[in-house]
């Protein structure tokens, strides 16, 4: 099983001198054998512009964004992007993409968020056109290229084709799932536990072999935080951010996270918790999640009890472990990462 990291964070807002701290983590996660590196957006830093800084950095590490937000810029000027890291990094790069969530989309970006699933397939058809050095002809429902009735006319880029950049998604709904399992290369997942793996891994099973597929020819990438030490000390310190999770990431009435949870067995909690958190009543919210959801969701506790999350991943079906190595300082952290990279390839 392959092990991935990430920098940055949804809301992130490093300064330089930290960012730079962030680099040196990849380039020391690189010498030990992790697989990828991945940034995120959402209001914060792009996505973008820290791995074309890595690529400089590093030599072997894939670069991966986790993700792209599919409304936060067009088809062709993702593809035009992830051609160029492609190029910046030899061939590294991994183009992952994202519908997020409307309070973002509409929010941000001033986007509708209305049919998430056919922009998401929309984007990813004119992507592929235009990786493979196509002229860039399409008519969907939010995607015209080109413009009809304008003076535009179908361009390809002035770019080198470049067909096997891999497209990963982050989907949480059973459609996306679906679709992940038809069309993308890899699934960067979230809510996701190993004892309820088919909540989310059915869906991607049901799409690949909808399209002549199996599971195996998508990489599951998908884990959680990686504690070493006391549960009881660890788990009221992982709380909030499932309490968040459940209760923020969305607009009350479209929370995908919440679904996804709800879904893999926590319909309850999930439901309770978002309520108690849109009400303001946080401290509830957060004491409302139960400590075994947290254990489930990570990686956490003495060596055996972490070896044998990571043989539950694994076991679930994951062909690649995204841990969050949690420790006071960068030496704790990579003194975690090794110890669960020696896991993972055991």
């Amino acid at each position: 099983m392959k092990v991935s990291i990430a920098i940055g964070g949804a809301a992130s807002n490093v300064t330089y001198e930290e960012f730079l701290e962030q680099v040196d983590y990849v380039v020391e996660a690189e010498n030990m054998g992790v697989d990828t590196v991945w940034t995120a957006e959402a209001w914060g830093h792009d996505a973008v512009s820290p791995l074309g800084y890595l690529a400089g950095k590093t030599s072997r590490i894939k670069l991966g964004t986790g993700i792209i937000q599919v409304s936060a810029r067009t088809p062709s000027m993702t593809a035009m992007t992830a051609i160029t890291l492609a190029m910046l990094s030899e061939n590294r790069f991994i183009l992952g993409l994202g519908a997020s969530g409307p309070q973002v989309v509409e929010g941000l970006q001033g986007r509708p968020f209305a049919q998430p699933l056919t922009r998401m397939r929309e984007t990813v058809d004119i992507i592929r056109q235009a990786l493979a050095g196509e002229k860039l002809s399409y008519q969907g429902k939010h995607h015209q290229l080109p413009l009809p009735g304008g003076e535009g006319k179908a361009l390809k880029l002035a770019l080198p084709a470049n067909p096997d950049i891999p497209i990963y998604l982050a989907t949480l709904g059973p459609k996306t799932l679906e679709y992940t399992g038809a069309a993308a290369d890899g699934w960067i997942g979230t809510s996701f536990t190993p004892e309820h793996a088919d909540a989310h891994l059915d869906h991607i099973r049901k799409g690949a072999q909808a399209a002549g597929r199996s599971l195996a020819d998508i990489d599951i990438q998908v884990g959680g935080t990686v504690a070493f030490g006391d549960e009881a000390k660890i788990i009221p310190r992982l709380k909030p951010a499932v309490a968040f999770t459940l209760g923020a990431m969305g607009s009350p009435k479209t929370n995908f996270y919440n679904a996804a949870y709800r879904r893999g067995g926590y319909d309850e909690v999930g439901r309770e918790v978002q309520n108690l958190w849109v009400e303001g009543r946080r401290e509830e919210a957060i004491a409302r999640v139960p400590d075994e959801m947290v254990r489930q969701a990570n990686l956490i506790g003495d060596e055996a009890s972490v070896a044998a999350r990571v043989r539950a991943y694994r076991d679930a079906g994951v062909t690649s472990l995204s841990v969050h190595p949690m420790a006071a300082d960068m030496a704790g952290r990579l003194d975690v990462l090794g110890r669960v990279l020696d896991m993972a390839k055991g």
